[in-house]
Order: structure tokens, then C-alpha cells, then sequence
């Protein structure tokens, strides 16, 4: 929660991570705090360093330090049902330690993380401190206004569900707060989130009222996901904020009818580089590749990187389970874009997955497949955070709790018939780099039929969200909500796990360990059991 100085903002701004077009800007000098926003060009630089360390994954940052790694599926994955550490045994234990609930305050990436989503609400705080006086035109004015509590939300939302209640802070720390401020509970953490996804919702333009240059910034359709998915979270959780399925039925129905989101053709694509940004994305993370290397002044990400075949010359963590491999239904195309393994073929080349001697389960994340970047720290695929085939389940989920099942069928339904019309992968035929058809049987993956009411539609819709969004970050967060973590652990591990949650006022909430420097210099309460 350190205070960085507006100088690593300006450079940061500058030198962005994970740029799109929009952040790929030339450094025009340094400036002052009470000067920096005297201009549009600098302001959007501003703006700019708050996405910034959004990519923030690993190396150093420029500044003398060290970023451990950290990436939302050694969560999201990882912790679950969905997915083991992967590549060696004793390969960056720190992730085994997360999925067993025994890390401790200084493990690494949690650190990391921890670290990345405090920079990330100080650089919005800075923002939202001094646009206000900026000489610029007041519609770009609303929309950085926008894009700041977007981004705000976003770097909550992701400490509250890895911690639990946080200090709230709506401008800068000043040096009085130093180990003055405590933490909020769980309820009033996301009732911020709330209030700052609001307040983009009010201030951001659609999708289309971006330029194309801009594609990759927050619009007022992600606002609306995010709200949507942080209110679903709460509701099987902690649901101090009162909160009911027609909230997320009613957001997601806006979603679905602002003509702005569809599903693409070719599930098969989705997480291709010639997807980046299209119809179905909400938000993704924005990369480029080149021949940076480590730390944030790289344009890249290590995030894909690391999952990929040790074979060949990625990583291999980030391993699927036979578990999530026998959750697909026979023929089913979404399999062979989730996971893959020893003898499939990949870009038009055979893979050899050393199991288990490298790899924990057989088998890696397709989803995170790429091509070999010029730097294998630095690839330039975009990570997808929301898409809009999750908002589609949501709704469904959200009618079905409503009792509204036909509408719940008829959004399942949808993604199904998509998912039954996709190619096979990019290249996975032996020498080639061309989507070939998969010729399944016309009777695979058939519509969900008016018979299937009540708890097996929910089953349903918990079985679609695993399968389509399998490998997407969001398994772990699913099943806490539902209730169904805890038992899907077993002995000194769920017990661990038992230890080190919040009651929840619905279902018991996990968390990890507050990293031990910040409880020391700010006070903090730590998490119970640690």
C-alpha cells in the first residue's frame, strides 16, 4: 500500500504494460502534480497508467522492485476443481502452498497481487483527485472519470474476494492515514465496488463509441458485467448488501439488449490473436508483443507464457484436471480449445506433454496456447477477463432462480448451439494452420429440453458455465458461491481451508493470508488462521 510517487506514475504512464494502440504513447517530459493534467494528452496518459498495472505480472519494475508473479488463474484455476499447479513438483512451490490452504504472509504471489491491485486504486484515486481542474472537453472528461471508478472497482473487486474487507481509500493515501486506517468489512468492500461500477456505468460510452484505437478501455457494458458479477459472487457468500437475482437478471438483460455484444461464430476463435476485442469481448487485458523483456516496461505479458508446454518452451503450470476433461459432453468442440496433451497437435505441430514428470495431470490449457513470442516473457496475447457467452449464463442462472425457465433455457440453449457449430482448433491437423471442421454427429450437444426444470436446470447451468468458461479464472469463484468448495476438498486440506475463512452470511468465505510487511507497517488485522 506504499505510496509511489507521481514520478513512477508519469514513467509508468509512458512506459504502459500491456498496450493496446491507445497506450502505446511517445513520453512527452516530466511534470509536476499540480501541472500534470494540463492537457488531454497528458491526461490520458494518466489514465493510461491505471490500466497499467492491471498487466502487471511479473520482473522488475524499473524502480529497484522485484514484482513476484502473480496471474488470476493461480486462483481462479488453481485453488479449484479445474486445474492442478502443473510443471515440476518442487517448479514454484508458492502456487502448491496456495492450493493446499497453507501459504503464508510472504508468499509470492500474493504478494504480487496484493502489491498490483493497491498501485492500481492509488493511480485511480490520482486520477479522480485531479481531472476535475483538467482544460478538457467535459465528455472526455466523464469518460476518464469513468474509466478510473471502472478500474477502481476492478482493483477492489479483486482484493476483496482473494482477503476480505479492505481499507477504502477514495483519494490518495495521505501520510496522516499511514497505519491510521482500518480495514472495512467484507459488505461495505463491495458496496465501494458497487458505487464506483455505478458511477461507470453513468459516465462511460458504449463499446461502439470508441474508436477503434480505443478498443480495450472500459465501457459502460463492462461496468455493468463486473456489477453483475460482483452482486452473483455476494449473493452465495457474504450478502450484507441485500442483494437479489433480479439485480443480476435486470444487468444482464441490459447487457443483451444494448446491441453491442454478441456471441462470434466460431467458438474456436475466441481466444485466437484475430479475436482480440471483438463482439463478444467485455473486457480483456491489453498486450502487444515485442522484444521487451522483463518487468512493466515491457508491452507484453508472461501470462500465457508460463502455461505453455515445457517441451517445447513454455512453463507448463496452470495443468487441467481429468476432472474438467470428463465434465464435456461427448463431442464436444469446447474440449479441444480447453485443454490438451501428450500427441495433440497444436499450430500444425505434434505436442509431446511429458506426464507426470513434467506436468501434474496430463494434460495444459489450450485457452493460453500461442505461438512462440520474440521474447518468451513478453507474448502479445490478450487476457481475457469477461466475455459476453458468461453474461448469457448469468442471465440464465438469474432467470432460473426467478423461476423463469424458459428464458433460462432459451440463454443455454444459445451458447450450446454455438459451441456445437465451432471448427476444431487453430492447426490441428499435422502441418497446417487452418480450422478444420470437426464433423461431429448432428445429435451432439443437444438443446436443453423443456423437461429439465428446477434443480437439474440449475445443474445445467452449473455444468454449461463449467464447460464454456472452463480455464477462464472464474471455476474457484463459482464454487465458493455455491457452496460446493468445501466439500470438494479433503482431509488437513479442507480443514486449512475451514481455518482461513470468513462465515459468510450464505456460504463460508476463503481467504489467504495478508502479506506480513503490510500488516506490520499499516496495522492490519490479519485473516483468521494465519
Amino acid at each position: 500500500m506504499k505510496k509511489y510517487s507521481l514520478l513512477s506514475l508519469v514513467i509508468a504512464g509512458m512506459l504502459a504494460q500491456g498496450c493496446s494502440d491507445f497506450l502505446e504513447k511517445e513520453p512527452l517530459g516530466r511534470e509536476t502534480d499540480t501541472n500534470y493534467f494540463s492537457d488531454s494528452t497528458n491526461t490520458i496518459l494518466a489514465i493510461n497508467a491505471v490500466y497499467d498495472a492491471a498487466s502487471y505480472d511479473e520482473g522488475n519494475d524499473g524502480l529497484g522492485n522485484y514484482l513476484p508473479h502473480n496471474y488470476e488463474w493461480m486462483f481462479g484455476d488453481v485453488l479449484s476443481d479445474d486445474a492442478e499447479k502443473g510443471s515440476t513438483a518442487s517448479d514454484f512451490i508458492d502456487i502448491q502452498h496456495l492450493k493446499e490452504w497453507r501459504a503464508l504472509p510472504v508468499n509470492g504471489p500474493i504478494s504480487g497481487v496484493w502489491g498490483n491491485q493497491w498501485i492500481g486504486i492509488y493511480r485511480s484515486n490520482w486520477v479522480l483527485q485531479n481531472i476535475e481542474n483538467a482544460p478538457i472537453s467535459e465528455t472526455l472528461k466523464n469518460r476518464i472519470k469513468g474509466e478510473a471508478h471502472f478500474l477502481r472497482a476492478y482493483y477492489y473487486f479483486y482484493l476483496v474476494r482473494l482477503f476480505g474487507g479492505m481499507p477504502l481509500f477514495s483519494e490518495p493515501v495521505k501520510t496522516t492515514e499511514y497505519s491510521t486506517t482500518a480495514r472495512s468489512s467484507i459488505s461495505e468492500t463491495y458496496a465501494f465496488v458497487e458505487a464506483d461500477l455505478r458511477q461507470a456505468i453513468a459516465l462511460l460510452p458504449e463499446k461502439n463509441g470508441y474508436a477503434t484505437s480505443d478498443l480495450g478501455r472500459a465501457t459502460k457494458g463492462a461496468a455493468r458485467g463486473y456489477l453483475a458479477r460482483a452482486i452473483m459472487y455476494q449473493l452465495g457468500t457474504d450478502n450484507g448488501n441485500n442483494h437479489t437475482w433480479q439485480e443480476v437478471f435486470d444487468l444482464t438483460t441490459a447487457l443483451a439488449q444494448s446491441g453491442q455484444y454478441g456471441l462470434t461464430v466460431n467458438y474456436a476463435t475466441i481466444f485466437d490473436e484475430v479475436s482480440e476485442n471483438n463482439t463478444e469481448s467485455l473486457f480483456e487485458i491489453q498486450v502487444a508483443e515485442s522484444g521487451q523483456t522483463w518487468g512493466p516496461i515491457k508491452t507484453g505479458t508472461t501470462n500465457n507464457v508460463i502455461q505453455n508446454n515445457r517441451a517445447t518452451w513454455g512453463w507448463g503450470f496452470n495443468n487441467p484436471t481429468t476432472d474438467l476433461a470428463e465434465e464435456f459432453e461427448e463431442n464436444d468442440p469446447r474440449k479441444a480449445m480447453t485443454l490438451y496433451g501428450n500427441g495433440y497437435i497444436l499450430f500444425g505441430v505434434r505436442q509431446v506433454v511429458s506426464f507426470p514428470d513434467e506436468n501434474m495431470t496430463g494434460f495444459l490449457n489450450r485457452k493460453a496456447a500461442i505461438v512462440q513470442p520474440a521474447q518468451a516473457s513478453a507474448s502479445g496475447q490478450n487476457i481475457r477477463k469477461m466475455r459476453y457467452a458468461e453474461i448469457l449464463l448469468m442471465r440464465a442462472e438469474a432467470a432460473a432462480e426467478l423461476g423463469n425457465e424458459a428464458e433460462a433455457r432459451t440463454a443455454l440453449n444459445t451458447i450450446r448451439r454455438r459451441a456445437k457449430a465451432s471448427t476444431q482448433p487453430l492447426g490441428s491437423i499435422l502441418g497446417t494452420m487452418t480450422y478444420a471442421p470437426t464433423n461431429i454427429p448432428a445429435t451432439a450437444l443437444p438443446d436443453v429440453a423443456t423437461t429439465v426444470t428446477g434443480a437439474a436446470l440449475k445443474q445445467a447451468i452449473m455444468h454449461e458455465r463449467r464447460v464454456e468458461l472452463g480455464m477462464e479464472q472464474l471455476r474457484f469463484w463459482d464454487q465458493v458461491r455455491t457452496g460446493t468448495y468445501m466439500n470438494s476438498l479433503s482431509g488437513d486440506i479442507r480443514t486449512r481451508a475451514q481455518q482461513h475463512s470468513f462465515p459468510g452470511s450464505v456460504n463460508p468465505v476463503p481467504v489467504l493470508p495478508i502479506p506480513l510487511n503490510e500488516v506490520q507497517t499499516w496495522g492490519l488485522t490479519q485473516n483468521p488462521g494465519y
